[in-house]
């Protein structure tokens, strides 16, 4: 019996080792923009690239992300500032629609995709895809370059909104 556990045991070291070696870790020479990379000239490599890549490149939040998505988000405000809900938001928004906005290098918006939708409320959906389209180019991102602006838009009935990261907060009641 004690032989069996004694196997098992050495059979898991041998597992744990192997699966810490470097052989098994993804290659960032060959990564999803090495190819990319290597096609553009010495003096290109360091400036952000204009194009959007094909597949969309949520970036983490760090914070020159979160700073992006206040100017981004304050941008939309002064393009519509008699849409923006005053004051605080009611406890039951209409809807809430989280918008993925793909950026170029110059702010210009590719494209723009949703990874919340409401069901009960289809039509939102398009209206935002509309006034974001409409408020392009966003401000130049800078040294992010081309990525995907986050945020969450919180719908009222009257057509007026507020977006998460500008909110005035939710009342209570």
């Amino acid at each position: 019996m004690s032989m069996n556990i004694a196997l098992k045991t050495l059979v898991l070291t041998a597992a744990l080792a192997l699966s810490a070696c470097s052989i098994f870790k993804q290659d960032t020479a060959t990564g999803p923009t090495a190819s990319r990379d290597a096609e553009r000239p010495a003096d290109e490599a360091g400036k952000p690239s204009a194009e959007v890549p094909t597949t969309r490149l949520i970036t983490a939040q760090t914070p020159a992300v979160r700073a992006y998505r206040k100017v981004g988000a304050r941008h939309i405000y002064n393009a519509y500032p008699q849409r923006i809900y005053k004051g605080k938001i009611p406890p039951l928004v209409y809807a809430v629609v989280v918008t993925e906005t793909d950026i170029d290098s110059t702010g210009k918006v590719t494209g723009v995709h949703f990874t919340r939708t409401p069901s009960h409320a289809p039509e939102v959906s398009g209206m935002i895809a509309q006034l974001i389209k409409d408020a392009s180019p966003l401000p130049n991102p800078g040294k992010l370059g081309a990525h995907t602006y986050v945020d969450t838009w919180l719908w009222d009935r009257s057509g007026n909104f507020q977006l998460d990261t500008l909110t005035m907060g939710q009342r209570s009641r």
